[in-house]
């Protein structure tokens, strides 16, 4: 269950900045670390585990969350197992102090400024789904969600691995922002009918189902046109891997844009945002990777 609530499905969201921050630091500024890549991608990982049983308990206490909301039974484990909620906050409180033991090395190693962004960090998992408005209520959810995972991690892990401040690094994770924002915005869509009687105001809910499934689509094109330049501006030996991108994420996305995003197919959007950002995460840290030779070291 702890697994369950910790959903790796998810992880994509944490593990991809923090991948696209290496394959940068490697090209850019070697020779990389393998053993600090190695601790900061299970920092990164334990803060997504975090957002998701802080998200689990607060939805769950709250009442948010109930048997008819079109989620399966193992991503939803405080509603079908008899289970104390106060465990799972327990464990949420657990996965960030695990990250922040961690991080000690990184602090030791690299200095303050990791300590600083992870603190930003570790505010907002909290406030995503704690308080009594929390930011997942509001319809600045996504871009928070999108600024703080897809943007924090690369510019931190950067930082860590090459030992310098380079803002460069939240301009290469505009991809990784609007792809970790996509996954709260394809949740949010579907869950349109059930989040207007509780009270939240996404996004999702102002618009409304068709305005927001036309933002969604504009959104999804950005994302890729963004890797494209990013990478033609930056990193341009890596324009030889745009096309095998596109290829292979070409099916994927097609099957995304046919979602309808409602309730009946919330199940199969998540699966498709979670392949979507996969494919053209992996597929943008190979084009970065290819615009340089690697240098590790342990």
């Amino acid at each position: 269950m702890a697994l369950q609530l910790a959903a790796p499905h998810t992880w994509p969201a944490a593990i991809l900045p923090s991948l696209v921050a290496m394959c940068a630091a490697a090209v850019i500024a070697p020779p990389t670390s393998a053993s600090m890549a190695c601790i900061l991608l299970i920092i990164c990982v334990l803060m997504q585990a975090a957002v998701n049983t802080f998200n689990d308990y607060y939805d769950f206490v709250k009442g948010a969350d109930s048997a008819d909301d079109n989620v399966e039974e193992s991503d939803a484990t405080l509603i079908y197992n008899n289970v104390n909620p106060k465990s799972a906050l327990r464990l949420a409180i657990g996965f960030l102090i695990a990250a922040f033991a961690l991080g000690a090395y990184v602090i030791y190693v690299a200095g303050w400024i990791p300590l600083a962004i992870g603190v930003i960090g570790a505010v907002f998992v909290v406030l995503y789904s704690a308080g009594k408005t929390p930011v997942s209520y509001l319809p600045i959810g996504e871009l928070v969600s999108g600024v703080v995972m897809g943007g924090l991690i690369p510019l931190a892990c950067y930082q860590a691995l090459s030992g310098m401040l380079d803002l460069r690094a939240l301009l290469w994770a505009i991809p990784t922002i609007i792809g970790v924002g996509l996954i709260m915005f394809t949740n949010n869509t579907c869950d349109v009918e059930k989040d207007i009687p509780v009270g939240r105001k996404t996004l999702s809910v102002l618009l409304g189902r068709d305005r927001a499934r036309t933002l969604y689509h504009a959104l999804v094109y950005l994302w890729v046109i963004a890797i494209i330049v990013l990478v033609g501006l930056f990193f341009t030996p890596g324009l030889i891997v745009i096309p095998f991108m596109l290829l292979a994420a070409y099916p994927l996305i097609k099957a995304l844009l046919s979602n309808p995003l409602a309730p009946q197919s919330r199940i199969g959007a998540m699966a498709q945002i979670c392949s979507v950002n996969v494919a053209l995460g992996a597929f943008y840290a190979a084009a970065i990777l290819a615009a340089g030779g690697i240098t590790l070291v342990i």
